[in-house]
């Protein structure tokens, strides 16, 4: 069948042109086989570039449109949307990069203009089998979910919660907060960490369109956009929150203790217990593994106390079922734990911290009630702080985990403050990266305060005679530093949560090479994700200060109350598609089905496609031994049309029914209509 083909490249203003010659290239394509009309412009994604593909269609009644340019990521959805205000289905359209994968990867002008040619006749032998697709319409459910309760997860709940939307949020530790509850202050303006976040998390527990539940998680998520139902699964408390009043008479006689998990360790905690006089719900919880009335049947003191009767020891893990439009994940991070590098002594010496056992020794509720002090009560003489351990490392994460430098300085601050003025405070640090408002500044203020700053990363921390010594080199001075010093406080990389693959794989989310949960794009889609409806808030998509979580917070929750008040959702048709005629009834693509969207039809012994869970992944067309699995605008004919063109003339690589033998390449010269 004889098709009208446009063909329209892009010069991306010199990040294509710099490489190829575009205009040789859409010479080339005019002499393409029913290639109707083929031009260059300097940017397509303009408007006047797109007007030129829209008045192109209604005047050469165009059937087909390739356009050679950047990503599909990018812009693959602006040129369908101009293809259907010109009257032609927006899958008729077929987005071919030569930008990333031809000028900014071949050196070459001449290979890359060749490349170039390859691909667009590639594109344009492919769209020739393009079919038409249509996207419908679903309803979205106005609730929304929101998975983590720190700082990030309160914020998105509240700003959506503001809009009259229902908010369940989930919170997997006993109270909200997350790191933040545990930081003192903030840099760089000092200001209380507790006075800024305790006010949003009671309003959190005030606000009555926010259904929050703590030491509970996601189980299990199923649907698609705008419908998705989320199993939550809830953790007995062995108190309960309806009853108990926060009075905290059963922390007073609770006779067990057990390690702080909130105090990093540095102190202790009863088997019942909430994290902090601020903790939001006040309403303690009882660790089943501590607590020796759940584990040996002997005790109740708690219970015995209790005036209001809430403590009830045989509560049972329950699961509670809900209807959600859309999903936000604000599971935050972790820091690293540094015991592997063990030329920094933690674990070993007592005086070696990390930056959030510091947090906690410099809080007012913290183990020493907020006084800096040494295990033998002392205060230290000298301090080192040892910047990006686990950052910037090969060996562990090269990625700069962006808050160190400034928490350092912090401390800088605080031991000075509190210890003395003439307290020795050394700063081992790569580089200083004091980007954000008021960081430089800072930067200047704490070394006016006289703190001593050493470029360059220590070699070892080591003990001699009592002492801990530094071991370095000042990399500016070109020295050799021993430094002796009372505490060494490790500034730790911020690091995906350890059940981050987990949380991905319920959520149908993906992850990046540095194990952060992964956005739709870099620049465009921050808070989005491949999976459409779970977007994502703060740190668990990277490391964050609380200016950037909190923004990209919001960011997320705009996002998501988008779809909740359009209502409805438009379903992308590029869905897989079994052919129940070649289908054999193998089961292999339903427990393949990462999106559980393939079931089967025990009547005709075939598998069957839900196409409103369907993600399009490939997954079963890739591994269905009979071929009866095929994505829709990614079919077998389509995909080797395409290489065909790619490859060129190639005698034999194709079967004759997959349109394989010799064919000539098209060249400048041969006819075809050139506008």
């Amino acid at each position: 069948m004889s098709r009208k083909i446009g063909v329209y490249v892009c010069h991306c203003g010199s990040n294509i042109a710099g490489k190829v010659d575009c205009p040789g290239v859409a010479e080339f394509a005019a002499g393409l086989k029913d290639v109707a009309v083929s031009r260059d412009y300097q940017f397509m994604c303009s408007d006047p570039g797109q007007e030129m593909i829209i008045k192109d269609i209604r005047d050469y009644g165009l059937d087909r449109v390739v356009v050679a340019s950047c990503s599909p990521r990018l812009h693959e959805k602006t040129f369908q949307k101009a293809c259907a205000r010109g009257g032609l289905n927006p899958y008729l359209m077929q987005h071919c990069c030569i930008r990333e994968h031809c000028s900014w990867t071949t050196a070459d002008p001449e290979e890359a203009t060749a490349k170039a040619r390859r691909i667009v006749e590639g594109a344009v032998k492919r769209v020739a089998d393009h079919q038409k697709l249509y996207s419908r319409e679903v309803g979205v459910l106005p609730d929304v979910m929101v998975v983590g309760a720190g700082i990030a997860g309160i914020q998105a709940a509240l700003d959506i919660a503001k809009s009259g939307h229902k908010v369940h949020l989930v919170e997997k530790s006993p109270s909200i907060g997350g790191h933040m509850a545990q930081f003192d202050k903030t840099f760089p303006t000092l200001d209380c960490a507790a006075c800024i976040s305790t006010p949003k998390m009671v309003a959190v527990s005030q606000e009555p369109n926010i259904n929050l539940m703590t030491w509970s998680e996601v189980e299990e998520v199923t649907g698609f956009v705008g419908n998705y139902t989320v199993t939550v699964l809830r953790k007995p408390r062995y108190v309960n929150e309806d009853v108990c009043t926060g009075c905290g008479a059963c922390l007073e006689k609770c006779p067990t203790k057990a390690i702080s998990e909130f105090n990093e360790g540095l102190g202790f905690r009863k088997a019942i217990y909430r994290n902090s006089p601020q903790a939001v719900p006040s309403t303690p919880v009882i660790d089943g593994n501590a607590c020796k009335m759940i584990t040996k049947g002997k005790c109740g003191a708690c219970q015995k106390i209790c005036p209001t009767g809430a403590i009830d020891y045989e509560m049972k893990e329950t699961r509670e079922v809900f209807h959600v439009g859309s999903i936000v994940l604000a599971t935050g991070y972790d820091t690293m734990d540094p015991t592997p590098m063990r030329e920094y002594g933690f674990g070993r010496y007592d005086e070696v911290y990390t930056a959030l056992q510091f947090e906690r020794l410099n809080n007012a509720v913290g183990p020493t009630e907020g006084k800096i002090v040494m295990k033998n009560g002392q205060k230290p003489e000298a301090v080192a702080i040892i910047h990006c351990v686990g950052s910037r490392d090969r060996n562990y994460h090269e990625y700069c985990s962006r808050t160190c430098c400034m928490y350092a300085l912090k401390y800088d601050h605080l031991i000075k403050d509190k210890v003395g003025h003439d307290t020795m405070v050394y700063n081992f640090y790569i580089d200083m990266r004091c980007f954000g408002k008021g960081y430089e500044e800072f930067y200047r203020r704490v070394q006016e305060e006289g703190v001593t700053f050493i470029r360059g990363r220590p070699a070892e921390v080591v003990e001699e005679d009592g002492k801990l010594v530094v071991v370095g080199e000042d990399t500016l001075l070109g020295i050799n530093v021993r430094l002796p010093v009372d505490m060494v406080i490790l500034c730790t990389a911020m690091e995906p949560r350890p059940d981050a693959t987990e949380v991905a794989r319920v959520f149908g989310i993906a992850q990046g090479q540095d194990g952060f949960f992964l956005e739709e794009h870099p620049k465009l889609g921050p808070v989005s994700t491949a999976t459409d409806g779970v977007f994502l808030a703060g740190t668990c998509q990277g490391p964050k200060d609380i200016p950037d979580a909190v923004s990209h917070a919001s960011g997320g929750a705009a996002q998501a109350l988008a779809l909740a008040a359009k209502g409805t959702v438009s379903i992308s048709p590029t869905t897989s598609w079994i052919n129940p005629d070649i289908c054999v009834g193998c089961r292999v693509c339903v427990g393949l089905c990462a999106y559980s969207a393939i079931e089967f039809d025990e009547r005709r012994s075939v598998a069957v496609i839900n196409e409103a869970m369907c993600k399009g992944c490939g997954s079963c067309a890739g591994y269905c031994p009979s071929g009866a699995a095929q994505i829709k605008h990614f079919n077998e004919t389509q995909i080797f049309n395409e290489i065909d063109g790619l490859l060129g003339m190639i005698p034999g690589w194709l079967p004759p029914e997959m349109g394989g033998g010799e064919q000539p390449r098209a060249t400048a010269e041969q006819p075809g209509d050139q506008a």
